[in-house]
């Protein structure tokens, strides 16, 4: 079985006559877009088809900019050195940046209209796109000058885009130094991150020190990196109007802070509780004060089932269709159709991902599977975000983008599909090993998330006044793990290169890209609850729910189902599930020999 993903359905390589002949009309079509503008834009006269003949030419070109920019950035994630990937990437970031002076002309223009909601409502069209095109004028206070968008845009590619991917350069192809069975052996980072999974703690612990000494050859080169992209996101939020970087990152969410805020003190109340689960796996394996660092992602239990990637597929397709036929066979034709691309490699990128490419119908999925527990329920969790793509497929591609936090949502659904379904059929032994699975992962969403979101509020408040060493940022990460892990973490084996090894702090447009995991697991947590209650009834609902996910806010979304996401009393809810699960956990620990 291939473990390799096949990108043909796209292109079949960047020297393909279709490659080619798409890349220039991309061209022709942002010529075609500035022309339109320069002459449309000057007055308010015919209105309606003046919006609905812009829709349809950037309906046009993201989707045929999509295509070459998901070709594109799939060929870099599996093979980040290649040069001639990187310059195309360079090439599709001037094409964008092309169309910014058009884009922020109509977004001013449809910022003046008065009395849009009443001109949007004359055209079936324009009503389809009527949330893009409110959000998108209710943005245009936070434009600058024509001229200071184009600027901006152009310098990001040098700036914080520049910064990403030479970080993005620096992790991939990073080598560890580690004594393998008495041989000095080069590893791929991915591969020594894998190792924390490992039963041996011996292997464990070398793993997590060869990690963070490796870490020392690209720590002065990632400060860099992150403190550029901190600076440049910085200032710009600023000069825009934004209150700081949270606001516009809550505002891009289509979330209020009211929720945020809510869910974060929900997320504090429960942190005694997971540490009561640290300290009870600390006392599993020996430990006496705390769980050190490289033993948060130890198997524990006697069972310590392995897969191969077949059988893994086999596990996680029957335990999709016992939700319903429809994910079963999303995913089934997923592994078919050769989707996935699971085999650790130097030059390929760590942890997983996955990339809906909405012209095509299809998703992408980035993995590195080395046939543990867990990596099943990464598939999982990565075929999830697929599903919810699969379930915009008949949506316009303007009304196919949802944010942050809604993103995570169906891939925490069907990690929770696979982990319950696993524990039904486990017998007592089974299930300890099982559980011990689903919390290591509920630990990571809310304590060590939680972390995270201390360490980039205070990241953000020192880079207003200087750039950061390693040493210092090292600092502020040891301090946050401190202040989420508490007693539960062994305070002499932190991870102070999280910061480091973490690809989200580097994204400048998706700040603080750590709160919307906690919000997808607790929000499908939510969702679980209620598929439990009303059965296969629910199926189709969930399904509707996704599909609405690009064109509404989150709160609204929530509402279809009866969920009120500003009330702390459901974030308590959500918790005391995983709560529950901690202390049938604690029970078992108790029982093992």
């Amino acid at each position: 079985m291939d473990l390799r993903w096949s990108l043909n359905k796209l292109y079949t390589s960047f020297d393909s006559s279709d490659f080619k002949k798409d890349l220039k009309e991309c061209d022709k079509q942002i010529e075609t877009i500035k022309q339109w503008c320069s002459s449309n834009l000057n007055s308010y006269e015919d209105t309606v088809p003046k919006i609905e003949s812009f829709i349809d030419l950037l309906i046009t070109f993201n989707t045929l900019y999509a295509r070459l920019t998901a070709y594109t950035y799939l060929n870099f994630s599996v093979d980040t050195t290649n040069e001639r990937v990187l310059k195309t990437l360079d090439t599709l970031q001037k094409k964008s940046t092309a169309l910014t002076g058009p884009l922020v002309k109509f977004q001013r223009w449809l910022g003046n209209i008065e009395g849009l909601e009443a001109i949007i409502s004359k055209s079936e069209f324009l009503k389809e796109h009527s949330f893009y095109l409110l959000e998108f004028a209710g943005k245009a206070k936070y434009l600058l000058s024509d001229e200071e968008e184009i600027l901006l845009s152009n310098m990001s590619n040098t700036g914080s885009k520049a910064w990403e991917k030479l970080q993005g350069t620096l992790t991939s192809t990073l080598m560890v130094s580690m004594n393998v069975e008495g041989k000095e052996k080069e590893l791929p980072l991915s591969l020594v991150r894998n190792m924390l999974y490992d039963k041996d703690p011996k292997v464990r612990k070398s793993a997590y020190e060869a990690e963070l000494k490796s870490y020392e050859k690209i720590e002065a080169a990632s400060a860099a990196c992150l403190n550029g992209i901190k600076g440049e996101v910085i200032t710009v939020a600023k000069i825009r109007g934004y209150e700081s970087p949270l606001e516009e990152t809550l505002i891009n969410s289509r979330m209020d802070r009211e929720t945020l805020d809510s869910m974060i003190l929900a997320m504090k109340e429960s942190l005694p509780v997971f540490r009561r689960y640290l300290r009870k796996k600390a006392e599993f394996l020996g430990h006496r004060d705390g769980l050190p660092f490289y033993d948060i992602f130890a198997p524990v239990g006697r069972l310590s089932r392995t897969f191969t990637y077949e059988e893994a597929r086999s596990y996680i397709v029957k335990n999709f269709k016992s939700f319903s036929d429809r994910l079963g066979n999303f995913a089934d034709n997923a592994f078919e159709r050769n989707w996935i691309d699971a085999e650790p490699r130097r030059g390929k990128k760590g942890g997983a991902f996955c990339y809906n490419i909405h012209p095509i119908g299809e998703s992408r999925i980035l993995a590195n599977f080395s046939g543990n527990f867990k990596d099943v329920i990464t598939l999982a969790h990565e075929l999830g975000h697929g599903y919810h793509g699969s379930c915009l497929i008949e949506e316009s591609v303007l009304n196919s983008s949802y944010t942050m936090p809604l993103a995570e949502t169906a891939s925490i659904f069907c990690e929770s599909i696979v982990m319950n379904s696993a524990l039904r059929e486990a017998s007592n032994e089974e299930a300890f090993t099982i559980l011990e699975g689903s919390l290591q992962n509920a630990t990571q969403v809310i304590v060590d998330i939680y972390s995270r979101f201390l360490f980039e509020s205070k990241l953000f408040e020192e880079r207003k006044n200087y750039s950061l060493s390693p040493q210092e940022l090292n600092k502020l990460m040891i301090e946050a793990q401190k202040e989420a892990f508490g007693d539960g973490l062994d305070h002499n084996a932190p991870h102070p290169y999280m910061w480091l090894n973490k690809p989200h702090y580097y994204y400048a447009k998706r700040n603080f890209y750590n709160f919307p995991y906690a919000f997808g697991l607790l929000f499908a947590k939510g969702l679980y609850v209620k598929y439990l209650k009303v059965g296969g009834a629910f199926v189709k609902d969930y399904d509707n729910l996704l599909a609405l996910t690009g064109k509404k806010s989150i709160a609204d979304v929530a509402k279809r189902i009866d969920i009120d996401i500003r009330s702390i009393d459901f974030w308590r809810s959500s918790l005391k599930l995983i709560e529950a699960d901690i202390e049938r956990f604690i029970e078992l620990a108790d029982c093992q020999v």
